[in-house]
């Protein structure tokens, strides 16, 4: 499996790439170029058939339905967690990934919530804090991911890396983590790599795409390889995942995995 020589495990979201085949061929075609495979909704998976592609998987989706601010939803929440649990050992307890609600087949929030008050903070650290139990019971690790409500997903809650972060710090368990993913930093806050820097210690993972189109690395404004050396400077060494469609520039999925790889090869490397 791809370990670049920064140190990361590079892995690939196989529900953005060679979207004209069926899943478990993009898994295992992924895995054949020698990245990690991620999965975004188990339960529409054959999880037994992306198993047998050999593939290491390291992210899949956390939970089915629920949310963090409401008591029955924070209920439902905990409840399909299990079972996401369940399913990811099937793929070799992969990272569990949350947000701050459910969101549709749009990633639109199922319900959307334009204020967050301080209620609700409460309420969202205890529903965390029940995760993280839950977590260090099972021995599993869930992310929690940033968004961005400008373009993508808006009306989510706790959606900036910097409410993610302050729950998940406020939380303090290894097994809530963040997902860090740079390319909704970008919309929504910017200052990249100071925000890697404040971070790193609480950061599970790391997800990238570029800005404008969320594209592969090298079709937009951000200076991915500068992100690397950052990373690596910051003794990060954990999975930095292709969340990311595939750019009209690059023509194939294959080149976009490549330009990604790239990104993340330190130049003498190359």
């Amino acid at each position: 499996m791809t370990s670049s020589d920064y140190g990361f495990m590079l892995a690939v979201c196989a529900e953005m790439v060679f979207l004209e085949k069926p899943i478990i061929e993009r898994a295992g075609i992924i895995h054949d170029l020698g990245f990690a495979v991620e999965i975004w909704d188990w339960t529409s998976k054959d999880l037994d058939a992306l198993a047998a592609t050999g593939a290491e998987f390291t992210s899949m989706t956390g939970y089915v339905e629920g949310e963090l601010i409401d008591p029955d939803g924070a209920d439902l929440l905990l409840r399909t967690a299990e079972r996401s649990i369940t399913a990811a050992r099937r793929l070799g307890n992969p990272n569990l990934n949350l947000h701050g609600t459910g969101l549709d087949g749009r990633g639109l929030p199922v319900r959307r919530t334009e204020v967050v008050t301080g209620s609700m903070w409460l309420a969202a650290e205890q529903t965390l804090r029940r995760i993280s139990d839950l977590g260090e019971r099972e021995g599993v690790v869930f992310t929690l991911e940033n968004l961005n409500t400008l373009v993508d997903h808006p009306g989510t809650p706790f959606a900036r890396a910097a409410d993610t972060l302050a729950l998940v710090r406020g939380v303090n368990s290894p097994h809530l983590r963040m997902n860090l993913d740079l390319y909704h930093a970008q919309i929504g806050e910017g200052n990249l790599i100071e925000l890697i820097n404040e971070s790193i210690d609480w950061t599970g993972e790391i997800q990238v795409a570029d800005v404008p189109g969320r594209c592969e690395p090298g079709t937009g404004e951000i200076n991915y390889p500068a992100v690397a050396r950052a990373l690596h400077a910051a003794g990060y060494r954990g999975t930095v995942g292709m969340e990311a469609w595939v750019s009209g520039a690059s023509g194939d999925s294959q080149s976009a995995l490549e330009a990604f790889r790239a990104a993340f090869t330190a130049p003498t490397a190359r």
